[in-house]
């Protein structure tokens, strides 16, 4: 009987040159050793195992993808080298893989396979942010993206507020990164003053920014002071 692979979950940087700052060098030992990769996104991924340099050139790697697109019927073709004996590696773009992640449907599966399952340490902008915000942390949800017409969004804050003033609950929730700037002024705008928003942008970069107010205290700062968050990989945490 073939003795089953392991599949790795592999925790990729949140941006450039920091891997050292952010990720265990047991982490990097065992992604360098091997051979097989889950990836989200080809591009980034041999960009990061060019950067970590792997034991075999980057270009005699096997790289698979699971993106939003792979279908369930394409599901099991991933698991053929766990199931050979051969350890794989899934990896999200960046951040922890199965974290509002694709990656997770493969791990759901490998259970199902009875194929062991092992996370390794590395940094999560969800739970980094959510630590460094000083809200509640006990009581916590994330709600993933936020709806991009400006209609749809404003009434998705309005229900996050509700909802996180009757359970003291933390709501966290992203949107992509050129739409960040008119979120943030939604917020200002339709959010009740004493409500409680975390901004963290860049998470473990250089520039980092991570700070908590008030919406009133947020709206008293000018334009030129507010942050610009156009374009910047950003969480935004609520608590009202």
């Amino acid at each position: 009987m073939v003795k089953l692979g392991i599949l790795y979950l592999i925790p990729v940087t949140l941006g450039d040159d920091n891997i050292a700052k952010v990720l265990p060098t047991e982490v990097v030992s065992i992604a360098q050793q091997l051979h097989t990769f889950v990836v989200e996104n080809e591009k980034t991924a041999r960009h990061f195992l060019s950067t970590i340099k792997t034991n075999k050139p980057v270009r005699e790697l096997q790289l698979l993808t699971l993106n939003e697109h792979t279908t369930e019927q394409e599901l099991p073709s991933l698991l053929k080298p766990l199931l050979a004996g051969f350890d794989i590696g899934l990896m999200s773009e960046a951040g922890c893989p199965g974290i509002a992640d694709p990656g997770a449907r493969l791990a759901e599966l490998a259970h199902k396979k009875g194929i062991r399952v092992m996370p390794l340490v590395g940094p999560s902008s969800i739970l980094l942010s959510l630590m460094a915000s000083g809200l509640n942390g006990q009581r916590f949800t994330f709600l993933g993206y936020i709806p991009a017409d400006k209609a749809a969004r404003i009434l998705r804050l309005k229900e996050i507020e509700k909802a996180s003033n009757k359970n003291h609950e933390t709501q966290i929730f992203i949107e992509t990164p050129y739409r960040n700037q008119h979120l943030f002024e939604d917020i200002l705008a339709h959010c009740n003053p004493a409500t409680k928003l975390c901004i963290a942008c860049n998470i473990s970069l250089n520039d980092e920014f991570i700070v908590s107010k008030s919406i009133a205290d947020w709206k008293k700062l000018n334009e030129s002071t507010r942050p610009n968050l156009h374009k910047k990989p950003t969480v935004f945490l609520l608590l009202a």
